[in-house]
C-alpha cells in the first residue's frame, strides 16, 4: 500500500526484547522502546500494544526461544540424565557468554521485578519461571529419580540456573559459573548412584 510505512515485526520484537532484557521492565520507557525499535510511540501502540502487552510478548518470545533449546538439551534425560542436565546448563552458559546479548536472563530479571509489576504481568513472569522447574522435573523423572527427588532437584537446578544469570550480571567469571554448574551436576550424579 502506498504511503503506509512497513516494518519488520520480528526485528521490532527482538529489539524490544533486548531492551527489556538490558534495562528491565521498570527502566524501559516507551521513549526508550521507540529508539530501540525505530518505531514512534503510536506505531508501538498500534502494532505491538501498550508497554505491558509488549513486555508479555517479549517475555513469551524469550521463553519460547530458550525453552526450545532447554527442551533439546534435556531430550536425552531418560538415558543420560547427568549429560542432559549438563547440556541444560550449557544452554544458559552459552547465552551468558554471547557478546551480542545482554548479561543475565530476562525471566530472572522479571521475577526480581515482580513487586513492581502489574498483577497480570507478575503472574506471567512467575509462570515463565515455573516452566523451567517443570521441564527439569519431567526430565529428571524420565532419568530415574523418584517423584520427590525429581521435584527437589528440579527446584534446585532451576534456582542454580537463575542464579547463574544474576551472577553473570554481577560480574562472575565464566570459570566461576562453570564451577557452580559442576557442583550441581556432581550432586545429581551422586543422587542417581545412591
Amino acid at each position: 500500500m502506498a504511503g503506509k510505512k512497513q516494518f519488520d515485526m520480528d526485528a521490532a520484537l527482538d529489539a524490544a526484547m533486548i531492551q527489556f532484557w538490558r534495562d528491565g521492565y521498570t527502566d524501559t520507557s516507551l521513549d526508550v522502546l521507540s529508539r530501540a525499535t525505530g518505531l514512534n510511540r503510536s506505531s508501538i501502540y498500534s502494532s505491538l500494544g501498550d508497554k505491558d502487552t509488549l513486555f508479555l510478548r517479549c517475555l513469551d518470545r524469550y521463553a519460547a526461544r530458550y525453552g526450545e533449546k532447554y527442551d533439546a538439551a534435556l531430550s536425552c534425560a531418560a538415558s543420560e540424565p547427568v549429560a542432559a542436565v549438563r547440556a541444560f546448563f550449557d544452554v544458559t552458559l552459552e547465552r551468558i557468554a554471547d557478546p551480542e546479548l545482554p548479561d543475565g536472563c530476562l525471566i530472572a530479571q522479571s521475577a526480581m521485578a515482580i513487586p513492581v509489576l502489574s498483577p497480570s504481568v507478575a503472574a506471567h513472569a512467575q509462570q515463565a519461571l515455573g516452566f523451567q522447574r517443570l521441564r527439569l522435573r519431567a526430565a529428571l523423572e524420565a532419568g530415574r529419580l523418584t517423584d520427590q527427588g525429581a521435584e527437589a532437584f528440579a527446584a534446585h537446578a532451576a534456582a542454580v540456573n537463575q542464579s547463574l544469570a544474576v551472577m553473570s550480571r554481577a560480574g562472575a567469571t565464566p570459570a566461576q559459573l562453570l564451577a557452580i554448574v559442576g557442583v550441581t551436576v556432581d550432586a545429581l550424579s551422586q543422587a542417581l548412584c545412591a
